[in-house]
């Protein structure tokens, strides 16, 4: 006779949902968002069904309708103007560029939207990479250097966290003393902890032109600076190191692929933990839903779901608000 039968609390969704141990809500999103030049406009992302590069204007629009949907946070991203591009990433800290402007926009419009900008150079590059370069290398320090700078500009145009997401050596230490000594106390670091070199970034890269470019005297790839696939110690010892230089969350990217990842920091490290469920994985979930082999928003929510059961307190997804939309319901 069976005495220990897993299935009684199985038997219908209530019970299913008395016991369950993890619960998705919108509290968990993080929306990236594309911003462009321009008034009233928007660009499809082909690689992307259902994103959009949309100017300020748009972009806020945007912001209001996923706030009332629940969903608080966006994580943004520019697409800059060739003219605007250099190897030292000076637009990056201009207190007049787009990324600023759209900060002060959403703060003045959705003061209660917590704003994240990106931190990193590869869309202000004419390489595509996230440092400056010399000599054909990547320039670890001075690119701390402009980071800092780009961050603080972020603050003082409203930023609540700003996310370094470039994975040079010590650059959340040089943004956190930035920050200090300007004043900005309160403005958090997420940063980047764990970012693989990953092929799972394409539809990205195609939607900011920011993939490195194929010129013979700079690298190819980001794999001098993006952590090897291959590795997971390694991720526990940038985790530590970022932390012990002032981070306040934590991010482990890509998402799907990496959930070893997320649930072995959860194990070791108290502080958020940030997982990215990038433009690759949206892609082939909207590919296969499209084609009909998968149901679209079943697979969104399971998706979503198992971040958090692998560990993971903030979900940056471009799912973000289909998942608000479908949890509402």
């Amino acid at each position: 006779m069976i005495h220990s039968r897993n299935r009684r609390l199985r038997v219908n969704e209530s019970i299913r949902s008395l016991v369950r141990e993890n619960i998705l809500t919108t509290d968990d999103f993080v929306m990236p968002i594309f911003v462009m030049e321009g008034e009233n406009k928007q660009e499809a992302i082909p690689s992307m069904p259902g994103i959009f590069r949309r100017s300020i204007d748009l972009t806020v629009k945007e912001c209001k309708e996923l706030f009332s949907l629940g969903v608080k946070s966006v994580n943004l991203y520019m697409k800059v103007s060739d003219h605007l591009k250099d190897n030292t990433g000076k637009e990056a800290w201009n207190k007049d560029g787009l990324m600023q402007t759209t900060i002060k926009a959403i703060k003045d419009a959705v003061p209660g939207m917590i704003i994240m900008p990106d931190v990193a150079l590869d869309p202000y590059s004419i390489y595509g990479h996230d440092g400056i370069i010399e000599n054909g290398k990547i320039l670890n320090d001075a690119t701390n250097d402009a980071l800092a700078r780009m961050s603080v500009s972020h603050a003082e145009a409203g930023a609540d966290i700003v996310a370094p997401s470039d994975m040079m050596d010590g650059r959340v230490l040089a943004i956190r003393e930035a920050l200090e000594d300007s004043g900005f106390t309160d403005v958090g670091i997420l940063s980047y902890s764990a970012k693989y070199a990953s092929s799972f970034y394409g539809p990205f890269r195609s939607a900011l032109d920011s993939a490195p470019k194929d010129e013979m005297e700079i690298p190819k790839d980001k794999k001098t600076y993006q952590m090897d696939f291959h590795n997971s110690r390694e991720a526990l010892n940038e985790v530590f190191k970022d932390i012990e230089e002032g981070a306040d969350i934590i991010m482990i990217k890509p998402g799907l692929p990496y959930l070893d990842i997320v649930s072995k920091v959860r194990e070791v490290i108290d502080l958020p933990i940030a997982v990215y469920n990038v433009s690759g994985e949206y892609a082939m979930v909207k590919a296969a839903a499209q084609n009909g082999w998968l149901d679209n928003d079943k697979t969104i929510i399971e998706s979503l779901t198992c971040f958090k059961r692998a560990g993971a307190d903030l979900i940056f997804t471009y799912f973000a608000k289909e998942a608000a939309i479908l949890l509402n319901k």
